[in-house]
This record gives C-alpha cells, sequence and structure tokens, in this order.
C-alpha cells in the first residue's frame, strides 16, 4: 500500500515538474447556480449533496495537457454575493480565463449574466476568454432558460457557450477543456507577436509551491477585504 502511495507521488511530482504554463481562470455567478459544484466536478470528479455556500473565495487545480503543453489550470472560486464584491480587484487580477455561470432553472440568474460580463469587462484583461455556462441541465422539466437564448446573448458578446450538469458531469469536461484550449491559443499567438515564443505573463516561475503560496497570500488579502465589506 505505502509503495502504490509512494509511485503515485512520484507521478504527480513528475506531472509538477514538466508544467509549461499555469492558467488563472475564475468562476463567477449569482450565488447558488452550481459553481462550486462545477469546479469540484472537474477538479475532483465529485458531486456534494449537502454542499454549502462558498464564504469568501477558494481556488482548486487540475493539470491537463493541451497541443502538447502541460498546463495546470488554477480555478478561483467566490461567493456570488454583493457583499464580496470588494475583493473584485484581487479576485480578477492576472485572470487569463472565466466561466460565467447561471442556473436554467433560475431566469434571473441568466438576466444577471450582462452584469457580469461587465463587471469583466471592468476588472479583468481585455484578452480574457469567457464561457458562459448553463448549469443544472439535468433538470429539464424546471428550465426557465431557453438555450437559444443563451445561444443568442453568447454569439453577441462573443463568448463561448454551454450547457452542463455538475450532478451527472454532463459537458462539465469539454467545456473546461474548452476554455482552457482557447486560453493557449490566446497565449499562443501572444507569444508569436513578441517574436521570441515566449509569453512572460503565463510561464511558471519558481516552482509550483511558489504558485499556489501566491495564490494563497491573495485569498487571504481578499478575505480581509470581504470581512470589512459586510
Amino acid at each position: 500500500m505505502v509503495q502504490v502511495e509512494k509511485k503515485q507521488e512520484k507521478i504527480d511530482y513528475d506531472m509538477e515538474e514538466k508544467i509549461d504554463y499555469v492558467f488563472k481562470v475564475v468562476v463567477i455567478g449569482d450565488s447558488a447556480v452550481g459553481k462550486t459544484q462545477i469546479l469540484s466536478r472537474f477538479s475532483k470528479n465529485e458531486f456534494c449533496f449537502d454542499s454549502k455556500s462558498t464564504i469568501g473565495v477558494e481556488f482548486q487545480t487540475r493539470t491537463v495537457t493541451i497541443n502538447g503543453k502541460v498546463i495546470k489550470a488554477q480555478i478561483w472560486d467566490t461567493a456570488g454575493q454583493e457583499r464580496y464584491r470588494a475583493v473584485t480587484s484581487a479576485y480578477y487580477r492576472g485572470a487569463l480565463g472565466a466561466m460565467l455561470v447561471y442556473d436554467i432553472t433560475k431566469r434571473q440568474s441568466f438576466d444577471h449574466v450582462a452584469k457580469w460580463v461587465e463587471e469583466l469587462r471592468a476588472h479583468a484583461d481585455t484578452s480574457i476568454v469567457i464561457m458562459l455556462v448553463g448549469n443544472k441541465g439535468d433538470l429539464v422539466d424546471l428550465r426557465m432558460v431557453p438555450t437559444e437564448d443563451a445561444v443568442e446573448f453568447a454569439e453577441d458578446q462573443g463568448l463561448f457557450f454551454s450547457e452542463t450538469s455538475a450532478l451527472t458531469g454532463e459537458n462539465v469536461e469539454s467545456a473546461f477543456i474548452k476554455l482552457l484550449e482557447e486560453i493557449n491559443s490566446v497565449i499562443s499567438k501572444k507569444a508569436l507577436e513578441c517574436g521570441n515564443g515566449y509569453y512572460d505573463a503565463t510561464k511558471l516561475k519558481g516552482s509550483n509551491v511558489d504558485v499556489i503560496l501566491g495564490a494563497e497570500l491573495e485569498i487571504s488579502e481578499m478575505k480581509k477585504l470581504s470581512s470589512c465589506s459586510c
């Protein structure tokens, strides 16, 4: 048993050593649309039936290979409540992608999507890649947001779109992978524009520990801000 665990640890370590890029992705949207569940499904392939609302900010990671590059997705999750809006600047800092989630059974959560896009465009990098996601696709009988409405909005705003179910896992993997692929495409173009095939903003600096500690410091900063905004 110990030998198996050590072997897995070695595989994980080898993967970390080969990381080419770290992509920061933020998950946003109204409260209770399933942001944390989608993230949990992608990062751990888990669904928690007694999940509680996210308090402040958390992040999880997953390493994938895209077009021959080993990419560590550092995915940030925050509460959707207004009282956490004070964390905005720090939350979006360095984000290359965003997954904007609404609940297909709650029309209001979709009506607020435009406001979230506006916030992204105001605080995030202009080249950020946005994936609009209609979650809870398994609740077809309770649908309040027609797919056509979301497709039209996504096309109008230049967003990518997918409908998912964190409960069943349907399309969660493909939505995240598509988002990471598009981020990688943007980064590749920027590297070519630099003329040397190197884009400093997303190249992994230092060890993975440095990256994680940096994220934890930012999270600590944001929690302080959110506690002051209650």
